[in-house]
C-alpha cells in the first residue's frame, strides 16, 4: 500500500481537500487505484451535531456515517463509496483508545498519547485504506491522506506526530508528504512573497515530517524565480514545486497538476515508476472536455436558494455541486440566487424593508426554487410563501428533505385550508400536525440518532416525472438523514387535494417523493439526492429541475423508455437492514443501510 499525505499550512481554507481529490484523480488516470482518508482533529466524534456556519455541511454516507464535507469533494471526484472509518476524527480515536482500557487491553499499562493514541491513528489508516470503495474486488493501490487545520495547531500534534512515526513504519517509497501552502501578493510590492511558505515548511520538518512535493497556491501563476527561492529554501526540487493558482473553476485542478508532471513527481516518490516512466500517462480525456465545456456555457439558468445558512455556501456544497452538475449536462451557466428565508417573511417587511423587498425580487426573478434541508424553526415561514410562490406560478421547484416537508405544509394550508397544519417539530401542539417525529426517533440523544444512510424509495405511480427521471426504474436508493416525516395517517386527505406521493419505503407508509401532477415540475424529496450526485453523472432530481427551468424538460422525459412498470406496492419485498457501526438506541434501523450498486432499481 502506498500513501500520499497532503498537509496545510499558513492559513486554513487553501482548497486541501481539493488539491487531495485532484491528486486522486491523476493517480486514478493513470491506471491506480485510489482511496481516502480525512483526518479532522476536532474532539467530536462526528460532524453530525455541528452546525453549517461553524462547518460547512455535514455529509452524508451510504453507511450512515455524517462526516467533514471534504468527503463528499472525495466521492465526486473519484467517483467512490466511502465509509464513516474513512473520516477519523480525534473523538473517534480517544473514544477507541479509552474503550480498549476498560476492556483492559492495554494489561494495567499507563495510557498515554504516545504510544496508545498515536499507535491507534496507524491502526485506523492501515486497516481503512485496505478497504476497498470503488466496487472491485482487493485493496485499493493508493491512500490520500488528508490532515485538516493548518501545521501548527495545537489539536494536530498526535496526529502529527502518529504520521511522522507512519511514514517510518510503512518505509521508504511508500509515502509521500505534500504540502500544500500559499505564496501571497501582497499589494504595495506587487510581488509573490515566499517567506510564509518557508516559515510553514520549516515549522513542519521541525515536527518530524519533511516535504516532497510543494502545492503552492496562489491568485496568478508562479513566477520561475519564485520557484527556485522556494527549492533552495524549503529543499525541495523545482520538478517537485506545484502551482495551485486560481482557475475558473475547481475541475481545471486535475488539469493544473497533469500539466505540470505532479503524477511523475508523485509516482517517483512512491517508487511506481518503471525504467523511469509512469505505469500511463493520466487519461483525462473527459475531465478536460467537461472543464472546458464548463467555461464556455453562456445562457444562463437562475436558481433561488432558499435557505437560512445563505451566509456561508458551504453549508449547502453538495447542493451546489448537484445544481452545477446537472447545469452543464443541459449546458446552462448556472447563476445561483442566495435567498435568506427569514427576509421573505411579513415580519422582515417591517424590520429589515430593503432585505425583504431585495429577498422577493431575487425570488420572483428566478427560473426555479430549490428549498434544501435544514433543522429548527427561524425561516421556516419564508420557505413555507416561497414554496407557495412556486406553487401557484407554475415555477419549477425542489425540496429537499425539510424542502419537502415545506411542500406538504403549504399545501395543507392553502389548497386544504388546514390553517393551523404544522410540524411538530416547529409546533408541539399543532391541530393539524402534517409533519411528525419518527416513533424510533430520539428525543434525549441528537449524535446520530437520525434516519441516516442509503435507504430505498419505491415508486408507486406509474408514468410519474420521479420515474421517468430515474429511467423508470421501480426503485431507487437515496441517501437519508431526518427526524421528521410525514405524517402518515393523513396521506389519503392529501392524496384526495390532488398531492401525489409517489414514492414511499418498503412499507408504503414513510413518504419518499412528493410530486403535483398538475403542475411543471413541483417535485420533493425526503432523502437528499444531492450526495450522489458527480460530474458527468448528475442527480436526476436536480437534473430535472435545471430542465424544468431552462424549457427543456419535456424532451428530457420523452428520452425514457416509458414501457418500464413501477413495482406495485404488493409485490415490494421486505428488505433487511445491514447495521455498520456500534449499536446505539435506534438499533439498526437508523445506522443501517442497504447495499447497493448503481443506486437504481429495475
Amino acid at each position: 500500500m502506498k500513501y500520499v499525505l497532503v498537509t496545510g499550512g499558513v492559513v486554513s481554507g487553501l482548497g486541501k481537500g481539493v488539491t487531495a481529490s485532484s491528486i486522486g484523480v491523476v493517480l486514478k488516470a493513470c491506471g491506480l487505484r485510489v482511496t481516502t482518508i480525512k483526518i479532522d482533529p476536532y474532539l467530536n466524534t462526528d460532524a453530525g451535531t455541528m452546525s453549517p456556519f461553524e462547518h460547512g455541511e455535514v455529509f452524508v454516507l451510504d453507511d450512515g456515517g455524517e462526516v467533514d464535507l471534504d468527503l463528499g469533494n472525495y466521492e465526486r471526484f473519484l467517483d467512490i463509496k466511502l465509509t464513516r472509518d474513512n473520516n477519523i476524527t480525534t473523538g473517534k480515536i480517544y473514544q477507541a483508545v479509552i474503550n480498549k482500557e476498560r476492556r483492559g487491553d492495554y494489561l494495567g499499562k499507563t495510557v498515554q498519547v504516545v504510544p496508545h493514541i498515536t499507535d491507534e491513528i496507524q491502526d485506523w489508516i492501515e486497516r481503512v485504506a485496505m478497504v476497498p470503495v470503488d466496487g472491485k474486488e482487493g485493496p485499493p493501490d493508493v491512500c490520500v491522506i488528508e490532515l485538516g487545520g493548518t501545521i501548527g495547531d495545537i489539536e494536530s500534534m498526535p496526529f502529527i506526530e502518529a504520521l511522522g512515526q507512519f511514514s517510518y513504519r510503512v518505509g521508504p517509497g511508500n509515502f509521500c508528504l505534500v504540502h500544500v501552502s500559499l505564496v501571497p501578493v501582497l499589494n504595495v510590492v506587487g510581488e509573490q512573497k515566499t517567506k510564509p511558505t518557508q516559515h510553514s515548511v520549516r515549522g513542519l520538518r521541525g515536527l518530524g515530517l519533511a516535504p516532497d512535493i510543494l502545492a503552492c497556491r496562489s491568485t496568478e501563476p508562479l513566477e520561475e524565480h519564485v520557484k527556485v527561492k522556494l527549492s533552495q529554501f524549503c529543499h525541495v526540487p523545482i520538478s517537485n514545486i506545484v502551482n495551485l493558482h486560481d482557475v475558473t473553476n475547481i475541475w481545471h485542478i486535475p488539469l493544473l497538476l497533469r500539466d505540470q508532471k505532479a503524477h511523475e513527481a508523485i509516482l517517483k516518490v512512491l517508487e511506481l515508476q518503471y525504467d523511469g516512466k509512469v505505469p500511463r500517462e493520466p487519461e483525462l480525456a473527459k475531465w478536460t472536455k467537461r472543464a472546458t465545456k464548463f467555461d464556455k456555457l453562456k445562457t444562463p439558468v437562475k436558481i433561488a436558494m432558499v435557505g437560512k445558512y445563505t451566509g456561508l455556501s458551504d453549508s449547502y456544497l453538495s447542493v451546489i455541486k448537484a445544481l452545477l452538475h446537472a447545469s452543464v449536462a443541459m449546458e446552462r451557466k448556472l447563476v445561483v440566487e442566495w435567498v435568506p428565508s427569514c427576509d421573505l417573511e411579513d415580519s422582515s417587511a417591517k424590520e429589515t424593508p430593503e432585505a425583504h423587498k431585495k429577498a422577493w425580487k431575487l425570488l420572483k426573478g428566478a427560473d426555479g426554487v430549490l428549498v434544501p434541508g435544514g433543522f429548527g424553526d427561524r425561516g421556516v415561514q419564508g420557505k413555507i410563501l416561497a414554496a407557495k410562490y412556486a406553487r401557484e406560478n407554475n415555477v419549477p421547484y425542489l425540496g429537499i428533505c425539510l424542502g419537502m416537508q415545506i411542500a406538504v405544509i403549504e399545501f395543507a394550508r392553502s389548497v386544504m385550508k388546514l390553517r393551523g397544519a404544522n410540524s411538530t417539530e416547529f409546533d408541539p401542539a399543532t391541530t393539524s400536525p402534517c409533519v411528525i417525529f419518527m416513533p424510533e426517533g430520539s428525543k434525549t440523544q441528537m449524535g446520530a440518532t437520525m434516519r441516516l444512510g442509503s435507504r430505498r424509495t419505491y415508486f408507486h405511480v406509474n408514468g410519474c416525472k420521479s420515474a421517468k427521471l430515474y429511467g423508470n426504474a421501480s426503485s431507487v436508493d437515496e441517501r437519508h438523514r431526518h427526524r421528521y416525516e410525514v405524517n402518515p395517517d393523513m396521506v389519503p386527505d392529501f392524496e384526495r387535494a390532488g398531492l401525489q406521493f409517489v414514492g414511499k419505503d418498503e412499507s408504503g407508509k414513510r413518504m419518499g417523493i412528493i410530486e403535483l401532477p398538475s403542475h411543471k415540475f413541483f417535485i420533493g424529496a425526503q432523502f437528499h439526492p444531492e450526495f450522489k450526485s458527480r460530474p458527468g453523472k448528475p442527480s436526476p432530481l436536480f437534473l430535472g429541475l435545471i430542465a424544468a427551468a431552462s424549457g427543456q424538460l419535456e424532451p428530457l422525459l420523452q428520452r425514457s423508455n416509458l414501457t418500464t412498470k413501477a413495482c406495485p406496492i404488493s409485490k415490494i419485498p421486505k428488505l433487511k437492514l445491514y447495521p455498520t457501526g456500534p449499536v446505539n438506541p435506534l438499533n439498526s434501523l437508523v445506522n443501517g443501510y442497504y447495499p447497493n450498486g448503481t443506486g437504481i432499481h429495475t
